[in-house]
């Protein structure tokens, strides 16, 4: 990733500071001077409306820092000459949300710029593009909003989860452990200190921090979440990368806002005056191809995986999607979403009488809403403006009802808390985020005792990968901390055992296997399983030979048209001769220590 040079102590490019908002912002310009104090004054205006912000004096280093971006999007103010020069580049890159020419000389450079729909305007002071920035940034807010498709053609009950779309099943398995899991005013102090390293400098956004800090516990969840405030942003961009690491420090707060709208949705929508049919109102733009897959699953399910804020004013709405078509590679979409409360079994609430706040009148949904698309049809005349009409699942939906069903029995329900998440992200090959999880819930841990679970988990994943070492690593570790803290007879320990017995086995080790079992039978005092074991070893020695004796005809050549006795007839007898005496010697010694 390209750098450049930090002014003052601000955040500019190459910073290791992590975004906390769905956008970020470049400012480009040759003519940047570090000590100048309008050029400080600048930037500590655009942090008022993006914490980060990247500064380039260079536009080959700014291509580059651009071109190695994945899934933000951009706001850039750049120099008149500067933009001139390199916008057939950048106006092309679909990362790039919004330009803003910064100049000296505003009646020449808007003869060019007027031209490209990208820019939004030319501006002579930092302060209207601030407010038009507050604008750029409410608007990738709208786009960035998650959801995840799901076609119903078959019988979905019955699906292999591996078919279906992850993020449906992920959205489905966190609101389930969010709302499981007990959280305690330290997971609320790990939000705060993360928050207070990542915003740095800012002290715009610092002042939210300690604000969120006195006032939380008095306000609700949902008047922060509204707000433009941090939380908000931080939460968003969270859930649409799936970046566990926020998301587990956020969990007590998501979990806040949930309990929070079932409680509103109770006092709300519980009257038969409450009971009315209505339509709310989402704009947003999405990239072609997203929305060609939403074409292909009309009649299916679409699931936002964030908090759906919408609006009851379709105008609004209707302007969010319009503005998502000055970038050609978009198309702009209102979402019309038709809600019955009487027969939904989903809990939603009215915002502006819940937070006392000026904004609009909104409706929120929790968490992994659901619809079904049930219309999709064209608003302008070039076919880049399209309304999608959505109706609310209800109680009565089976197909969705024996969906959510299959997928709860199959993601490990009993599992506490952040445990299922892991074993959720592995049974779907997602090994580097379930072993995330572990390592960021390791860190959680005071207690050696309760880090032996979560190195068990982290050696079962480098097992399924194929990494034998780094399981034994760390099933070793877990074996270390349990002798400190465990009875020698702990059950516990048998498994450990087994398992790294397991591995050598994959790892054509087998003496060191046979010894790992061996120690699996001495910790376990249940003599049933230990009879179990003691038939079941020699089976598993015989499976060792026989691969020893499958490697051993390669070795020689030997084919399936060569007799045993014709050839190598005295190696065949020695591994027989082996085979039979370690049967024999490891009933004996069984036999002796059970």
């Amino acid at each position: 990733m390209a750098s450049s040079k930090p002014i003052d102590g601000v955040l500019c490019g190459g910073t290791t500071i992590k975004m906390l908002k769905n956008l970020l912002v470049i400012w480009l310009d040759s003519n940047i001077t570090e000590t100048n104090i309008d050029c400080c004054n600048t930037i500590t205006q655009l942090q008022r409306v993006v914490n980060t912000i990247n500064i380039f004096k260079d536009s080959s280093q700014c291509m580059a820092f651009l071109e190695d971006m994945d899934d933000e999007k951009v706001c850039i103010v750049i120099s008149g000459s500067l933009g001139q020069r390199i916008m057939p580049r950048i106006h092309q890159m679909s990362q790039v949300d919004s330009i803003f020419i910064f100049c000296c000389n505003k009646k020449y450079h808007e003869q060019w710029a007027e031209e490209w729909s990208k820019v939004k305007g030319v501006f002579t002071e930092i302060t209207p593009i601030c407010d038009a920035l507050k604008k750029a940034a409410l608007g990738c807010e709208q786009n960035a909003t998650s959801f995840s498709l799901l076609a119903t053609n078959g019988d979905l009950s019955n699906t292999n989860l591996n078919k279906l779309n992850p993020m449906f099943i992920y959205s489905q398995v966190l609101k389930e452990i969010l709302l499981d899991i007990e959280f305690e005013n330290q997971h609320y102090m790990e939000l705060i200190d993360y928050c207070r390293e990542v915003l740095g400098d800012n002290e715009a956004e610092l002042k939210n921090l300690k604000k969120f800090e006195r006032k939380y516990r008095d306000q609700t969840s949902i008047s922060w979440d509204i707000s433009e405030c941090f939380l908000y942003p931080i939460l968003n961009h969270a859930l649409r990368v799936m970046d566990l690491n926020v998301i587990i420090r956020l969990g007590f707060y998501i979990g806040d806002i949930h309990r929070q709208i079932k409680q509103l949705h109770k006092k709300q929508f519980t009257s038969k005056h409450s009971e009315k049919i209505f339509t709310v109102y989402r704009g947003k733009g999405m990239y072609k191809e997203k929305f060609d897959n939403m074409q292909k699953t009309l009649g299916g399910f679409i699931s936002f995986n964030n908090f759906l804020s919408t609006n009851k004013k379709k105008q609004i709405s209707l302007d969010f999607a319009r503005h998502a078509l000055s970038n050609p590679n978009m198309v702009g979409v209102l979402f019309i979403m038709t809600v019955n409360p009487s027969k939904s079994r989903t809990s939603f609430a009215t915002i502006n009488k819940a937070a006392h706040s000026d904004a609009e009148d909104e409706i929120i949904f929790a968490m992994h809403t659901i619809f079904r698309i049930q219309q999709i049809q064209s608003l302008d005349e070039n076919s880049r403006l399209f309304q999608v009409e959505l109706e609310l699942t209800g109680k009565n939906d089976e197909e969705l009802r024996a969906l959510t069903k299959h997928i709860r029995k199959q993601t490990f329900p009993n599992s506490p808390g952040w445990f299922r998440l892991g074993e959720v992200l592995a049974k779907m090959n997602q090994f580097d985020k379930a072993q995330q999880v572990y390592e960021i819930l390791l860190k959680q841990k005071t207690e050696e005792v309760q880090k032996a679970p979560l190195y068990h988990q982290l050696g079962t994943l480098k097992d399924d990968q194929g990494e034998y070492e780094e399981a034994i690593r760390f099933y070793e570790k877990a074996i270390e901390i349990y002798k400190e803290t465990r009875s020698p007879n702990d059950p516990e320990f048998g498994m450990f055992y087994n398992n790294i017995g397991l591995v050598y086995g994959q790892m054509n080790e087998y003496t060191k296997a046979l010894e790992y079992y061996e120690n699996h039978l001495k910790s376990n005092n249940n003599h049933i399983l230990r009879i179990i074991l003691f038939w079941l070893n020699p089976i598993v020695t015989s499976v060792k030979f026989t691969s020893i004796w499958m490697n051993t005809q390669k070795h020689f050549h030997i084919t399936k048209n060569h007799s045993i006795f014709n050839e190598n007839h005295f190696l065949h007898i020695i591994l027989i001769c082996v085979f039979l005496t370690t049967i024999s010697v490891w009933y004996i010694l069984a036999w002796v220590n059970m």
